[in-house]
């Protein structure tokens, strides 16, 4: 296994009737209050998140799993939904004894976090919502053609051969992780994905859709906008803020990947919405 950057204590759980996952803890200061952090499409909770564990886990009890299909998380016969990987980490907080907690949801991880609130509400004190919005296609035609088409490559993945499919999809990472000190770790990493899973969550990501629901919310809530994000543009996360009650901003100078890339623009920006949420929601003491 490549030197990867240093990391919490992991270990794999099984859900119960659910499956076998991974997860990460950093445990934090005594009586800490819980972020459970739910990663974007195609990577892993290290790849997502290993920027922020240390930072995160000065203030607060730091839960990470891999969702369904991604790194070591659930695999499964069926088809990815979204709603699935919510019902997950409400499951693995019932299994670590967690009672109340804040998802962090990063890209693909902002709609599992708006469903976990919905699906579970007693679980959710607040969310923090990063690089996000309440739909992921209709920009354009291009966006409602890319989603639509993963459909149909997930199930041509079904019948394509694992070799042949494990190829595909290391070169896929070689082009998006060429050079860097961590790029044969983050190799390793994605290369645990299960192609067809990830073919099938993106076509689930482009259906998504909370307009109808999403101002229901009722938990304090902050929204963190990467200001150069080409892939989930500003106006749309800003869009996303505006539609939930009281939702606070926080700004990052930077694109859709900064959690990786920038992390001294990314973290502290991160830091600030999870203890804002926090701090409304009673679970912390403001200073």
């Amino acid at each position: 296994m490549p030197a990867g950057p240093p990391l919490p204590p992991g270990r794999c759980l099984v859900l119960p009737g659910r499956g076998r996952t991974f997860v990460r803890e950093a445990a934090g200061p005594p009586g800490a209050p819980t972020v459970l952090l739910l990663h974007g499409w195609t990577v892993t909770a290290d790849l997502n998140w290993f920027t922020a564990y240390e930072a995160l886990s000065e203030r607060f009890r730091v839960v990470a799993l891999d969702h369904r299909g991604h790194g070591r998380g659930i695999r499964s016969r069926r088809p990815f939904r979204l709603e699935d990987c919510a019902d997950d980490a409400a499951a693995l907080a019932q299994v670590l004894g967690i009672d109340r907690l804040i998802p962090v949801g990063y890209s693909m991880g902002g709609p599992v976090a708006q469903l976990m609130w919905r699906r579970h509400r007693s679980l959710v004190a607040g969310l923090v919502l990063c690089a996000t919005g309440r739909s992921f296609s209709g920009l354009d035609l291009g966006s409602r053609i890319y989603f639509s088409s993963l459909l149909g490559l997930s199930l041509a993945a079904r019948v394509t051969p694992a070799p042949l499919r494990r190829e595909l999809s290391s070169r896929v990472i070689r082009r998006r992780l060429a050079g860097g000190p961590l790029a044969a770790w983050g190799l390793s990493e994605m290369q645990r994905n299960d192609t067809t899973a990830i073919l099938e969550a993106g076509w689930a990501i482009g259906r998504f859709r909370s307009h109808d629901w999403i101002g229901e919310v009722d938990v304090p809530t902050a929204v963190v906008v990467t200001a150069r994000d080409e892939v989930v543009g500003p106006r749309r996360q800003l869009r996303l803020a505006e539609a939930i009650p009281g939702a606070a901003v926080v700004n990052v100078d930077g694109d859709h990947g900064s959690c990786v890339t920038d992390p001294g623009r990314f973290v502290p920006g991160l830091l600030e919405a999870c203890t804002g949420v926090a701090e409304r929601a009673g679970l912390l003491r403001v200073q």
